[in-house]
């Protein structure tokens, strides 16, 4: 059934941030918009290049009005060793946004997140509105990946259609127009193709 278009499940834990531990909970981020990615683990190979990729990206995402949390089922201890180690050395340095930590894997849960042998998270995207409803959702297997263009894409898309009413066709870019929902905005968009 999925998750999208449903309220988010409610979450709290502990984080790591700027090298510090803070407490998080959804509760903190109602009335923003959030993207919530998960990672199997610290200190793996593709999970740095995912959490580097989302720094980068980072003022991109806040520019747009959201904040990024990263989570995984690694300790808040192991996250702050993670963010104390330096690219140069296979870490990923100081991050811009918090690594949740999840331990008991329960949140990676309520979000159906966990892999098959429900050790580790997979490697899912969450975007959230300001409402607490899950707006778009992109789970992948271990192996693959994501793309932080994509989940930047994917939530200007869910803001404009929230702010405008309209929807987006394939391919949409913030700074495009959207369709009417309707016969005559699919000829719009693919009637001159």
């Amino acid at each position: 059934m999925g998750i999208v278009g449903k309220l988010a499940p409610a979450w709290s834990g502990h984080a790591a941030l700027h090298g510090e531990e803070i407490t998080l909970e959804s509760e903190h981020l109602k009335g923003k918009w959030y993207v919530l990615f998960f990672y199997p683990l610290d200190f793996t190979f593709v999970c740095p290049t995912e959490i580097v990729a989302f720094d980068e990206h980072y003022e991109k995402f806040r520019a747009a009005g959201a904040e990024v949390i990263g989570c995984s089922v690694d300790s808040v201890h192991t996250h702050l060793a993670y963010t104390r180690t330096s690219r140069a050395d296979a870490g990923v340095g100081d991050l811009k946004f918090p690594l949740l930590a999840d331990l008991s894997k329960r949140i990676a849960a309520a979000f159906d997140c966990l892999a098959a042998d429900g050790e580790k998270a997979l490697r899912g995207t969450f975007i959230v509105d300001p409402d607490g409803y899950v707006q778009a959702s992109v789970v992948n297997n271990l192996g693959i990946g994501r793309s932080t263009e994509e989940a930047l894409r994917t939530l200007q898309a869910a803001q404009f259609v929230r702010e405008h009413g309209e929807v987006c066709p394939a391919d949409w870019q913030a700074g495009q127009k959207g369709m009417d929902e309707s016969l005559s905005g699919v000829k719009g968009v693919i009637g001159g193709r």
